[in-house]
């Protein structure tokens, strides 16, 4: 029997909303949830509030075993949740809600939106021709396949009017991206704006002298962008464990805001080989950039302000051509947030 996850739903109780479903609570010998979790890139500083979670013991306390793998784009997370191949996932909002729109049973639901401020940017060199977003027509655009700015490009040309039949797109290997850039193999390429910036640096690119951004921020797409996701299926098996989870990662979140050289050294216990300094940089480059969103001090970490989201749900919609246009509580529920009062309204940075 399929139940789809609404304000309402989540309004019986977890009891109720599992009678109702047809399904029971798992049984579990140890009280151990056991859960799968695809992050939205390689394991990176602003990873650090979900690692803090795991050593702190924070997921153990909630009864949650959770096994954490890299990922591989946030788009491509959305689309590995919504397989079955994970029952968590931190990825792209707008990949979500055109998944929503699309394929409503298989989508995952948005539980805890972290990223509030849109970092979808196109990079550019500096000294190039390319100055405005119409300077992008008869161009070449890289970026690697699961970039979301690259699957948000057909919303964002629209915004900025630019005809996107008169742009060719290549995919190129992540670790690519910044030196094919700056090699003229490409005349821009997709990405955030921090990942860019940062992977430039690790490759001895200066990118505030060697490159341009254009923003899509810019040309009106005011969009939430990464969020945690689980599977419609965990979240009506295991209500208690996503509360958990969300309540784990918040404290992990409010931990990282203490110690920033703490939260970094959590991301080094699983890569070794990360730079340190550059990592603590784009984890404080992170907050300050996607995090920071004047709803951060009103609704805290996590929540959606739903005049906002449904206006970015409408963005997305028409640009994208969607087959229909998604209800907020279809694509994010609040029902497993922490209280008001125990929400990150403040980031210190």
């Amino acid at each position: 029997m399929s139940l789809p996850l609404s304000r309402r739903a989540f309004g019986l109780g977890a009891g109720a909303l599992l009678a109702a479903s047809g399904l029971t609570l798992p049984v579990r010998a140890q009280g151990v949830v056991k859960a799968k979790m695809i992050l939205n890139w390689r394991y990176q500083g602003p990873q650090s509030w979900v690692f803090q979670a795991q050593d702190m013991g924070f997921l153990k306390e909630e009864g949650v075993e959770l096994e954490i793998d890299q990922g591989e784009g946030s788009a491509a997370a959305i689309t590995k949740v919504a397989t079955g191949a994970y029952d968590v996932g931190f990825g792209d909002m707008n990949a979500l809600i055109d998944l929503v729109s699309k394929k409503p049973d298989e989508a995952p639901l948005a539980v805890y939106a972290m990223f509030n401020n849109p970092p979808f940017t196109i990079a550019v060199r500096r000294d190039g021709p390319i100055r405005t977003p119409k300077d992008l027509e008869g161009k070449t655009i890289g970026g690697p396949a699961n970039d979301a700015a690259l699957k948000l490009f057909p919303a964002y040309a629209k915004l900025a009017g630019i005809d996107p039949a008169k742009v060719t797109i290549t995919n190129m290997a992540p670790n690519l991206r910044e030196q094919m850039l700056q090699r003229g193999q490409v005349d821009a390429v997709f990405g955030f704006v921090n990942t860019i910036s940062f992977s430039a640096r690790l490759a001895g690119i200066d990118p505030d002298k060697d490159f341009r951004f254009i923003n899509y921020v810019d040309a009106g797409m005011d969009l939430y962008s990464n969020t945690l996701v689980v599977s419609r299926r965990f979240a009506k098996e295991n209500p208690k464990a996503v509360s958990g989870i969300v309540r784990a990662f918040n404290r992990g979140l409010a931990e990282t805001l203490k110690d920033f050289d703490k939260a970094v050294d959590a991301v080094a216990r699983r890569e070794p080989l990360i730079k340190k300094d550059i990592e603590k940089a784009r984890l404080i480059a992170t907050l300050k950039a996607e995090m920071s969103h004047p709803d951060t001090a009103k609704i805290g970490i996590g929540d959606v302000d739903e005049a906002r989201f449904r206006r970015g749900i409408a963005i997305v919609a028409e640009a994208n051509q969607l087959p229909r246009l998604p209800a907020v509580d279809e694509v994010f529920s609040r029902a497993f947030l922490p209280p008001a009062g125990e929400r990150i309204k403040a980031l210190g940075v």
